[in-house]
């Protein structure tokens, strides 16, 4: 029979799995309180870093349908809850990862789709959700001014064949009488 002190924190946990739409096991073995906070402050206010008991992360990530993170409960384990931009927490990780070496990150789900530690590191690589979304929206716009220029070409080049007949005509071009030069021969 499960304590009621598990069977809390299991429920916690589960609910934060639920919650996020991404997360990362780490090894933190080694990393000092004071780097464990300096990791916590450098993720952000969309990711909680919490050190979870691997049996009842398993048994948490198990019942909403992630076991892709069985294989990486292992030894000393904290898990990063991502609510807010996936690519933040992966950079924020790495990023602590690089400085303090006995942060190690195992692997992780996105989505729902399992990620090794290598695909987080592809993951943090990426430019943040804000900066993609500004490149789309620009070449949406560039597409767009292509499309209303290239509309507009048969328009203009319409309109300048005419005025150029006209110019033409102005100046007596050939076979067409100038207006001056019609006037005289009636």
């Amino acid at each position: 029979m499960a304590s009621p002190d598990k069977v809390e924190a299991v429920a916690e946990i589960k609910q934060k799995f639920e919650n996020s739409n991404a997360a990362v096991v780490t090894a933190y073995t080694g990393l000092t309180v004071a780097q464990l906070k300096d990791l916590r402050r450098s993720l952000g206010e969309n990711t909680q870093y919490h050190v979870t008991k691997n049996t009842l992360t398993k048994i948490a990530a198990n019942e909403v349908g992630i076991s892709e993170l069985d294989e990486y409960l292992t030894g000393s384990t904290a898990v990063a809850f991502v609510t807010g931009d996936p690519v933040e927490a992966a950079k924020g990780l790495r990023d602590f990862a690089k400085n303090n070496p006995a942060l190690v990150i195992k692997g992780g789900v996105l989505d729902g789709n399992a990620l090794s530690a290598e695909e987080i590191n592809k993951l943090a690589d990426l430019e943040s959700r804000e900066v993609l979304l500004a490149k789309l929206a620009g070449n949406m716009k560039a597409s767009m001014a292509k499309a209303a220029a290239t509309f507009q070409a048969p328009l203009t080049e319409f309109v300048r064949t005419v005025d150029a007949l006209r110019e033409k005509a102005e100046q007596g071009g050939a076979g067409t009488p100038a207006p001056a030069e019609a006037e005289s021969a009636e």
